[in-house]
C-alpha cells in the first residue's frame, strides 16, 4: 500500500493529502514528528522534512515540491495543473505565493509559534511573531477575495493546486483559530466551497491529542 509520511500541521503535507484524494489514490497515513529525527525516517529523507511518499513498489519521493510534481506526472488522468502553458504558469505563481510567502508571513508566525514550538519542545512562542502573523493574514485574505471575485477558482476556471495550497495553509491557521473569517466574507465563501470537497474531509477530521481545533473548524456552515 502507498504510504504518506506527514504531520497534520504541515501545509505541504496537507496539500499532498488533498492531491492524493483528488486523484483518488488510496494511501496509508503515517503521522511523523520530523523534529524527532527518527533513523527510519531519516533514511527516507535525510532532510527530515515532511511529506514523504512511499509507493507500493518501494519508490520514495521526498519533499513537498517533489511529491506534487511526481503525482502530476505519474497520475495525469486527474490533473491538478491546467493543460495550457500560461495557466500552468499562473498556478505555479500562486503555489509559490501560498507555499512560500503565506507560509513565511502567516503560518510560521501563528501555527509555528503557537503549536509547533510547544509540540516539539522548542521553547516559548514569540509575541512579536504572533502579532505579525495576525496582521499579515488580512493582506492574504484580501488577495484571496480579489482572485475569487474575478475567477471561478483562484487560478482560473477550474480547481487546481493553487486552491489546494491556499486551503492547506488556511486550514492550518484555522486549526489554531486565527483566521478572521467574519472580516473577510469573500474569502470565507471560497473556503466554504473547499471544505465541501470530498478530498478535504480527512483534513477536517484532524485532531491532535491534547490540542483540539475550535468548534467551527470542521463545520461546513461556519
Amino acid at each position: 500500500m502507498r504510504t504518506l509520511f506527514h504531520h497534520p500541521l504541515s501545509p505541504f503535507s496537507r496539500l499532498a493529502r488533498v492531491a492524493l484524494a483528488e486523484k483518488e489514490l488510496p494511501f496509508e497515513s503515517q503521522v511523523e514528528k520530523p523534529w524527532e529525527r527518527r533513523d527510519i525516517f531519516l533514511a527516507l529523507n535525510p532532510a527530515a522534512e515532511v511529506p514523504v511518499l512511499v509507493e507500493a513498489d518501494g519508490t520514495v519521493v521526498a519533499g513537498g515540491w517533489a511529491v506534487l510534481e511526481y503525482l502530476e506526472e505519474a497520475y495525469p488522468d486527474t490533473p491538478l495543473l491546467p493543460r495550457e502553458v500560461a495557466q500552468r504558469a499562473e498556478v505555479r505563481r500562486l503555489l509559490a505565493w501560498f507555499l512560500a510567502k503565506f507560509d513565511r508571513e502567516v503560518t510560521d508566525n501563528l501555527v509555528g509559534e503557537k503549536m509547533l514550538r510547544r509540540l516539539s519542545g522548542h521553547g516559548y512562542p514569540s509575541a512579536p511573531a504572533i502579532r505579525a502573523g495576525l496582521a499579515n493574514i488580512h493582506y492574504h485574505l484580501d488577495y484571496i477575495a480579489f482572485l475569487a471575485e474575478r475567477r471561478p477558482w483562484l487560478a482560473g476556471a477550474g480547481f487546481t493546486l493553487a486552491d489546494a495550497a491556499a486551503a492547506a495553509q488556511l486550514s492550518c491557521v484555522d486549526y489554531v483559530g486565527d483566521v478572521p473569517w467574519d472580516e473577510h466574507p469573500e474569502a470565507k465563501d471560497w473556503y466554504a466551497r473547499i471544505k465541501s470537497r470530498p478530498s478535504f474531509r480527512n483534513i477536517l477530521a484532524d485532531n491532535i491529542p491534547g490540542c483540539p481545533p475550535p468548534k467551527h473548524y470542521a463545520d461546513l456552515d461556519f
